[in-house]
Parts: structure tokens; sequence; C-alpha cells
């Protein structure tokens, strides 16, 4: 059986939390890990923000339902799903996409989760696991599937490398000069077309 990895945001969705700064104006919200590499102290920063301007999940989710897919990102999705088994797997939180998975047309999804308290504000996180992306890919290849994934940065790297074939969508400058290896793709027709000559081949 073959099944197609995919990363969520910057492939299917926009980057959520910097679209997310951009919809509340709130521009301390666009820290990633390239301006705090300890994930944890970055997503406690961005809990603390949440709170001083009292927003809370309901709030989040509404704001991220008004981004909507990235343009073809639907009609690309729904072509995939006819001819391979699709498995989106992101560092974001089911919480935060569950809208956006509804647009889509609730693909299977494995991230990470949220806790909020009774008042709807966030209070903390729980990742699934280190290295989710990677481990799952392992874990699919143990089980006898085959696997083509896609991605657009660095923390998708690890599970394009155990991948039997890896893609790039998208991606940095930066990301297409350190990982040479593997093909870089623009849009949905040609990462489709890329797909399909992976599986060929492989």
């Amino acid at each position: 059986m073959r099944i197609v990895c995919l990363d969520l945001e910057g492939v299917l969705v926009p980057e959520i939390w910097i679209e997310f700064a951009e919809r509340t104006g709130i521009p301390e919200l666009r820290r990633t890990t390239r301006d705090e590499p300890n994930y944890d102290k970055l997503m406690k920063y961005r809990l603390d923000l949440l709170r001083q301007h009292q927003l809370g999940l309901p709030d989040i989710q509404n704001v991220i339902a008004s981004m909507g897919p990235m343009p073809g990102a639907r009609a690309f999705l729904d072509k995939l799903r006819e001819d391979y088994q699709v498995i989106i797997l992101s560092d974001t939180f089911y919480e935060f996409a569950h809208p956006l998975m509804r647009q889509l047309a609730w693909p299977t999804l494995f991230c990470h989760s949220l806790e909020a308290g009774a008042d709807g504000m966030l209070t903390g996180y729980r990742l699934r696991m280190p290295q989710q992306k990677r481990e799952a890919v392992v874990r699919l290849r143990e089980m006898n599937f085959t696997v083509v994934a896609a991605g657009d940065s660095y923390n998708d790297t690890a599970m394009l490398g155990v991948a039997h074939a890896g893609i790039l969508f998208h991606p940095p400058e930066n990301v297409v000069r350190e990982f040479p290896q593997y093909p870089v793709t623009e849009n949905y027709d040609a990462l489709r077309a890329e797909i399909d000559k992976a599986f060929a081949r492989i």
C-alpha cells in the first residue's frame, strides 16, 4: 500500500502563527523557532501573549477559520486521495488545525495538543512525541507501507530522509541549498507529478 505524508503549514495551509499575527495585529506572534530555538520557551512566550491580549481558544479558532487553505489545496488533496492514502504530519495543534481540516474535508492529521481552561484560555501544550514526523514515517515503513513525503522546511527534512522518497514544496532558498538531494516543486501540479514519479520508480 502506498502512503503520501504531507506537511500542513506551507504546503496546504498558510503558516498559522504568522498568519494569525497578521490578522490579530500582534506582531510579536510572528516569532518562530528561527528567532527562538527553544520550542518550550517559544510556546510559553506565545501563550503569555495570548493571555495578555485575552485571546482564548474560541477566538483563535475563529481567526484561523477565516484563513482558509492555500488556493488549490483542497482540489489537490481530493485528487491525491483518490489514488493514495494520505496522512498529514504537522507540528501544529489539533485545536488550531480543526477549522482548516473542515475546509479540507477532514484528512487524517497527526499533530500535537493544546490545553485550555474552562474559560477557553490556553494553559499549556502537549507534544504527541519528539520528532513525531520522522517517527511516523519510520513506523509506516515498518508496517510495509511505501511512503513518499513532502514538506517545505527544515522541520520536514527528517521525515523526507526516512521516507522512500522525499520532495520539497515551495521551500526557502536556504533549505534548497542545504538539501540538494530532494526535488523541488513550486505548485500542486508539479508536486503531484513528482509524487507519481517517485512511486513509479520505487
